[in-house]
């Protein structure tokens, strides 16, 4: 009989173990793959990008899947925490670009080994390769697990952090929406989010663009009336597929969600390469450069504005021969080249599938999570945490922070719990 069992080895369940164990319970984590942390040791290109340093209201928006639900979490234990955490842990950390928090050994393996480490100084029990059936309870509350092989474990407080469906070589296959929903959940429509999109425009489909990528470029996505639904201002790729990148990548879940309003129709999409200006203001600028230099070809007076392979692209669009002077062309084509910098319009019609997104949309409806200690409102001494949540952020930290802060609040809940029921059966 254990106090807490912790159903999953990813940052969540290891942050759970921990914070269940450091109140001296004890506690099993229960892992199906060969190895935990997987999906930490691979995140922020093997760097691990361990959370974000700006201010919680800013965490939030950038956590657009339900990120007002963590402002109960963060009371408890927020990103500030899991700096002092790990560097507690003897895990030295640094802040990069937007915030983002890196350990100064680049080594994401370093974040996962003091984990381990942890837990081990704790007493965690660790179970390996080891995949949970089904979890055990009654009318009543929560009182274990089975494992595939009928193996059970009890436990008075089990909390579930199994992860999503995205990335399923890390072991994230979804193997905790059914358990939910035995348990009377609501589990919402999965989605894949900060996904590359798909794109059948003939530039595309010709390669003609692949491999290109655009720095600082202002990506929006529009709905069918021609609104703009968001726009994310970063760097974006051209593939052989469609469109990458981490602009695109915040852009994909607009996508999918006006793509599920419309029917499943094309959404158009339209790239900024002069972010700073408007249609108007560029024209404006493509003719002083032409005043200034006037005999020169107009692809060297326009150089400075973009690569040169994307430049002779929208030159094309706006019908500009690049080898003319500024003196030849009429302003008519100089409002097409302006249109075409500041506005290329294109459409996408899907995304990848969710197993090649990086992040999971729907889960565990939050709804029916008790959002201070992580506990499920339909059955006592069920808790989850991480990303097996209705909770979805942009890259960068967000996630993680998400994973790691509700990680820490449902093992700390967990161990309450187990203690007071303990206290009963002894009374």
């Amino acid at each position: 009989m254990y106090d807490v069992i912790i159903v999953g080895g990813g940052s969540s369940g290891l942050m759970a173990s921990i914070a269940a164990a450091s109140t001296n319970q004890k506690v099993l984590l229960i892992e199906k793959g060969k190895k935990l942390g997987k999906k930490l040791i691979i995140s922020g290109g093997g760097r691990c990008n361990v959370t974000n340093r700006l201010p919680l209201d800013e965490i939030v928006k950038h956590i657009p899947g339900n990120g007002r639900f963590l402002h109960s979490p963060f009371s408890v234990f927020n990103n500030e925490d899991i700096i002092s955490f790990f560097e507690g842990l003897g895990v030295a950390l640094k802040e990069e670009d937007h915030g983002r928090m890196f350990p100064v050994s680049n080594r994401a393996q370093d974040v996962a080994d003091a984990m381990f480490k942890e837990m081990e100084r704790l007493h965690v029990t660790i179970l390996l390769d080891s995949p949970v059936k089904k979890l055990l309870m009654t009318d009543e509350k929560v009182t274990g697990v089975r494992l595939h092989t009928g193996e059970e474990y009890t436990a008075k407080a089990v909390v579930v952090a199994v992860g999503g469906k995205a990335v399923p070589q890390t072991g994230s296959t979804g193997d905790g929406y059914p358990w939910a929903e035995k348990a009377g959940h609501l589990v919402t429509e999965l989605y894949p989010t900060e996904v590359p999109l798909l794109s059948k425009e003939p530039f595309i489909v010709s390669r003609e663009l692949q491999g290109l990528a655009l720095r600082d470029a202002a990506v929006t996505v529009l709905n069918k009336k021609g609104k703009a639904l968001v726009t994310h201002q970063m760097d974006m790729l051209f593939t052989h597929f469609g469109l990458s990148g981490p602009a695109v990548l915040r852009c994909s879940q607009y996508v999918v969600k006006e793509m599920k309003k419309n029917g499943g129709q094309p959404v158009e999409m339209r790239i900024n390469t002069l972010p700073d200006e408007n249609t108007e203001s560029a024209f404006q600028l493509l003719n002083n450069m032409m005043k200034d230099e006037p005999k020169k070809s107009l692809k060297n007076v326009w150089k400075s504005l973009a690569q040169e392979r994307w430049l002779l692209f929208l030159m094309e669009r706006a019908a500009v021969d690049p080898l003319l002077t500024g003196a030849e062309l009429p302003s008519d084509k100089v409002r097409a080249m302006a249109q075409q910098l500041t506005a290329f319009a294109m459409f996408v019609n899907g995304t990848q599938s969710i197993e090649k997104a990086f992040v999971t949309g729907g889960g565990v409806s939050i709804k029916e999570i008790e959002p201070k200690t992580m506990a499920s409102k339909k059955k006592p001494g069920l808790y989850f945490c991480g990303e097996i949540l209705d909770i979805h952020g942009y890259t960068g930290g967000y996630n993680i922070t998400s994973a790691l802060v509700t990680g820490n609040v449902a093992g700390q809940s967990a161990a309450r719990y187990a203690q007071e029921h303990q206290l009963e059966s002894l009374t």
